[in-house]
C-alpha cells in the first residue's frame, strides 16, 4: 500500500491541523491526533477521486521520507510537528 507523509501541527487552544507536502492544498483538522490521522486517509482518498478533473495533472506521487527531508521547506515545516505516515488506499484506483 502507498503511504504519503503527513505533516501535523497542534498549537495551544487549537485543533490539530494536517497537511501533506506532496499534495499541495489538500488539508483537514481534528480535535484529537486520533482524529487527525483518520480524517488525513479520508480526505487524501477524496482530494484523490477528482483531482486530475481539476487540475488537468495526475495525482501527485508521493516522496521517500529521505527525499522530504532534503527539502528545506519540509525541514522547517517538520521542526515543530508530528510527522506521519498516511496509507492511501485509493492509489489504485486514482
Amino acid at each position: 500500500m502507498t503511504h504519503y507523509i503527513a505533516i501535523i501541527h497542534k498549537e495551544a487552544d487549537s485543533s490539530y491541523g494536517v497537511s501533506f507536502p506532496d499534495v499541495p492544498g489538500v488539508i483537514t483538522t481534528a480535535d484529537t491526533l486520533d482524529d487527525a490521522l483518520f480524517q488525513a486517509a479520508e480526505v487524501l482518498a477524496f482530494a484523490a477521486e477528482d483531482w486530475e478533473q481539476v487540475t488537468g495533472t495526475p495525482f501527485p506521487e508521493p516522496r521517500s521520507l529521505d527525499a522530504l527531508n532534503r527539502d528545506v521547506e519540509f525541514a522547517e515545516a517538520a521542526k515543530q510537528a508530528v510527522v506521519a505516515a498516511i496509507p492511501f488506499a485509493a492509489h489504485a484506483a486514482a
